[in-house]
């Protein structure tokens, strides 16, 4: 009797052991790591996904020198600059400017103003020199001329010959005196021209020279206005800091932009573009703030693509107004742009992941009770993460996200054929 108890007790020990085990292993696929999903239903948006950078929508540049081309310099090079983000008051201090090829300049004009202030003094001098002497040559043949005329005067009781002969002298006098005076009125307009001459480009120099030190005080660069500055951004992409060339075409040293109203700036792929549209809502992310989220519509679609560095990939210019104002946004922070291209209402949809394909035939791994079996379904459109069921399963079916093992064995869920078929 006791046996019998003993082994009735061995033999219930063993089934409570077989049905635990069998419990503990779960599905006939034995995969204790399945991951698993619920089908979803509701609006499913499909969405194209970009990566941009945010700037401000307006902004104050801050320029270098504005006479440049005037002074023949075509490059300077930035000395020092404040650090990116500093926040400035109107007038404070920005940049320097490198002073190396203007300061040159200066010492060559001021050397060649000296030089000419020389020449003028001198042209002067002789211009005056000669034109008083020529005025005393004039003098003394008006005085020759007129002691002819008395000699003249006198001999009226002489003989007809000398009378003759004092008539020549006074005659050859006055021609003397004619002569000088037209002389004078030439030597006259060439001392004009001469002072003239040298005046003009006593004054060129001179103009030059005040325009260099005009110039030179603005190789300290002060803010237009009350700001934060942020280094422009160089044709590559890079920021313009210390070291970098400013152009005597393009002389902006750093911005001070509008931090009230931002844009994120983001280039879409050519395959992509077709689906972009002026007014679609977006949805933002800032790499350096995971946890906040923004709203913004698109403003600008570029019609032109360009070609990105390195690659043969056509890309266009998207530009996103963000709609919601927040201080701790800067400019050239990174941003995720989920551009809603489209929304689908009340349809079902499962992750990317659930889904497999055998040759022809599309399915999800999906239990059943207990079991698990391959459910063909009918596939619609698909986001970044997930992608919609036309047929084969129902809201809040649970789909296998990973292959169970041995699969080769599970019964195959069709769909069913429609008439006509």
């Amino acid at each position: 009797m006791m046996k019998k108890k003993r082994l009735l007790i061995y033999i219930a020990g063993g089934v409570i052991l077989i049905v635990l085990i069998w419990w503990l292993k779960g599905f006939n696929s034995g995969d204790k790591k399945a991951i698993t999903a619920k089908v979803k239903s509701g609006d499913f948006k499909i969405s194209v996904t970009t990566t941009g950078e945010l700037e401000a929508k307006s902004s104050e540049k801050i320029y270098g020198p504005s006479g440049l081309r005037r002074v023949n310099i075509w490059q300077v090079k930035i000395e020092n600059l404040i650090p990116e983000g500093t926040v400035v008051d109107s007038g404070q201090f920005v940049a320097t400017l490198d002073r190396t090829e203007i300061s040159n300049k200066l010492k060559d004009r001021q050397t060649e103003l000296e030089k000419l202030q020389s020449q003028f003094l001198k042209t002067k001098l002789d211009t005056s020199l000669e034109l008083r002497n020529a005025r005393d040559e004039l003098i003394n043949l008006k005085y020759a001329m007129e002691e002819a005329k008395l000699t003249l005067e006198q001999s009226k009781y002489e003989p007809p010959a000398t009378i003759r002969q004092v008539t020549i002298e006074m005659e050859k006098q006055e021609r003397n005196y004619e002569q000088a005076q037209k002389n004078y009125k030439l030597k006259l307009e060439k001392a004009k021209a001469n002072m003239a001459e040298v005046s003009a480009s006593l004054q060129q120099v001179q103009r030059n020279y005040d325009d260099l030190n005009e110039v030179v005080k603005e190789f300290t660069v002060n803010a237009p206005k009350t700001g934060m500055v942020i280094y422009k951004r160089s044709w590559d992409g890079g920021k313009q800091g210390i070291g970098s060339t400013l152009s005597a075409w393009d002389n902006v040293v750093a911005t001070l932009p509008d931090l009230t109203s931002m844009i994120s700036k983001t280039y879409v792929n050519e395959i992509d573009i077709s689906k972009i549209k002026v007014g679609q809502k977006v949805e933002i992310g800032v790499d350096a703030f995971p946890d906040k989220k923004y709203t913004g519509v698109i403003t600008e679609v570029a019609n032109i693509g360009e070609q990105m560095r390195n690659t043969n990939a056509k890309v266009f210019e998207v530009k996103i107004r963000v709609n919601e104002f927040d201080s701790i946004l800067r400019p050239a922070m990174t941003t995720k742009n989920s551009i809603v291209t489209a929304i689908i209402p009340k349809v079902l949809f499962v992750p990317l992941e659930a889904i497999q394909n055998d040759d022809s035939l599309t399915f999800v791994y999906k239990e059943d009770g207990r079991r698990i079996v391959k459910q063909e379904v009918l596939i619609g459109q698909s986001n970044e993460n997930e992608i919609i069921i036309k047929e084969g399963l129902l809201e809040n079916d649970v789909v296998l996200l990973t292959v169970p093992e041995k699969p080769q064995g599970l019964r195959i869920e069709h769909l069913p054929k429609k008439k006509g078929k």
